[in-house]
């Protein structure tokens, strides 16, 4: 619940100050319906003072937008993950009196907003994906051979990963249990192939491909991801997904997703010089200093969806 109060607490003060708060906005981001945005696997909304999103609610708010940092489970199945969503979207929609939002998934978070646009698509007007998995996750692949192979390697993956998972919402009081394993089979090829049947809004017919815009259930999907592991001599996630990256055989990829395996609905780019970290605007901003900041394209598909009228 604490990850609904706090942003309705900021909408109610930016509410009740609405004319200086405003005033001088651009209107650039101000979308018809509320944005959402839900966090990947090991995410959170703020731990520690650390915002998972960083300066992109902000940035959206700034010219308009109205914006929620929704917590999920850190380490969990899809279909759990998008059913704590959609109760949080049901809380968005009571307390704005808006009838939809537009949710935006980082990471794993592509198949938890895919989840709700497609159980609950009378709540969503549109769904977007950056650097999601939604063809499976080659490093999940991978760790789960381990697991059904190694002996005893699955009670140390789920010791360290839910070890990791408690530390990251200790930290972020979510308040939630966490469930590694569950986490990585979801992600893998196979499950996320059989999820893709049973939720099939959105993707593409083949691996790579591009799907319409619009989705049969009436959400409209989009996607982009970035396509280069090392960015910033100067960030120290890089260390981890330059080697994560190794998996991917020479795949285009952000480290931890291929780009193919992104592609959601309209593909608006998938090769942008960005890590899977730097989709987020993380490590505190640092990314590739040729490469458009994030928070350009968080602000360019908030004017997308308002000229789209979400």
């Amino acid at each position: 619940m604490k990850t609904i109060i706090r942003p309705l607490i900021g909408v109610m003060l930016l509410a009740s100050l609405s004319i200086p708060a405003l005033a001088g906005a651009s209107g650039y981001t101000e979308t018809r319906y509320p944005i959402v945005l839900v966090h990947g696997l090991f995410g959170f909304d703020t731990a520690a003072g650390l915002d998972y999103w960083y300066r992109i609610p902000e940035e959206l708010r700034r010219d308009g937008a109205q914006v929620f940092v929704t917590q999920v489970t850190a380490a969990e199945d899809t279909e759990v993950r998008g059913e704590q969503l959609a109760r949080q979207v049901e809380d968005i929609l009571a307390t704005t009196g808006a009838d939809m939002v537009n949710l935006i998934g980082h990471s794993h978070g592509g198949p938890t907003v895919r989840y709700v646009a497609s159980v609950y698509p009378d709540m969503v007007a549109s769904a977007t994906s950056v650097g999601g998995v939604n063809w499976g996750a080659r490093l999940a692949d991978v760790l789960q051979g381990v697991v059904d192979n190694v002996p005893f390697s699955g009670d140390l993956v789920g010791y360290l990963g839910n070890a990791l998972a408690g530390l990251i919402d200790l930290f972020s009081g979510g308040g939630n249990q966490q469930d590694i394993l569950a986490a990585l089979q979801a992600l893998t090829t196979a499950e996320t192939l059989a999820f893709n049947q049973q939720y099939p809004e959105g993707m593409p017919s083949q691996y790579c491909g591009q799907a319409s815009r619009l989705g049969s259930n009436g959400v409209s999907y989009f996607s982009w991801s970035g396509a280069k592991p090392l960015t910033n001599a100067f960030d120290p996630s890089d260390v981890l997904l330059g080697a994560t990256s190794i998996v991917f055989l020479g795949e285009k990829n952000d480290g931890l997703v291929a780009s193919c395996s992104s592609h959601l609905g309209m593909v608006i780019r998938d090769d942008y010089r960005m890590n899977h970290l730097d989709e987020v605007n993380q490590v505190l901003g640092l990314h590739d200093i040729w490469s458009t900041d994030p928070v350009t394209l968080y602000r360019q598909q908030a004017n997308r969806l308002k000229n789209y009228s979400f």
